[in-house]
């Protein structure tokens, strides 16, 4: 995958990453771009009914646009959200250990799905957004399975209560699409992200 796009933008502007994610962080790292990073404070609750994905291109676009509001015209801001998904239903991340193992019992042996939604903002407006999904099948696992995984203390800042690129990796029994979209910074989104405000600028 080439990352010319995101690239060039990072060299025509300096680019904010609005995620105290320390997994965004190194992938964006990974991809060779420079960048800042500002973590945002926002309200997260989903709004009555909001579907899934709505939630979370919302979220990143926010995000985005928090930071946005102290930043210098020659910045740009990436915002983001990753989003599990198992029913039409958002599992967020888990309030304490007992809400881990339900959310972990909940996905074993089922398949559900990972969006993160990603927004590139200027300090006047969002300049473009959208989302990536990936199908995750779990594995059967046994609650004293979870119950150890839960205790490595992992799962608690976690949507979904796990990550696939860490200790978590044994649940997942394969996937369906990009693994770097269910770490939470999907490379081919941002590159078309990129590619589209470049060519509007």
């Amino acid at each position: 995958m080439t990352l010319d796009s995101l690239l060039q933008l990072a060299n025509r502007y300096q680019l904010v990453l609005g995620s105290g994610s320390p997994r965004r962080v190194q992938l964006l790292g990974d991809m060779g771009v420079k960048f800042t990073q500002i973590i945002p404070d926002i309200d997260e609750t989903p709004a009555p009914s909001e579907p899934p994905l709505e939630y979370a291109v919302r979220l990143a676009e926010e995000k985005a646009m928090w930071v946005a509001r102290n930043i210098e015209s020659n910045q740009i801001v990436l915002g983001s959200d990753t989003v599990v998904v198992l029913d039409d239903k958002v599992l967020g991340k888990p309030e304490d250990k007992a809400d881990a193992l339900r959310i972990l019992a909940t996905l074993s042996g089922k398949q559900h799905v990972v969006s993160t939604a990603l927004a590139l903002a200027n300090n006047q407006t969002v300049l473009a957004s959208g989302f990536e999904s990936t199908k995750v099948l779990f594995n059967e696992v046994t609650e004293a399975q979870i119950k150890a995984y839960i205790e490595s203390g992992e799962p608690m800042d976690k949507a979904g209560a796990y990550g696939i690129q860490g200790m978590g990796a044994f649940l997942v029994d394969r996937i369906e699409g990009n693994l770097d979209n269910v770490v939470g910074l999907p490379g081919a989104l941002l590159e078309s992200l990129a590619a589209r405000i470049l060519g509007h600028s």
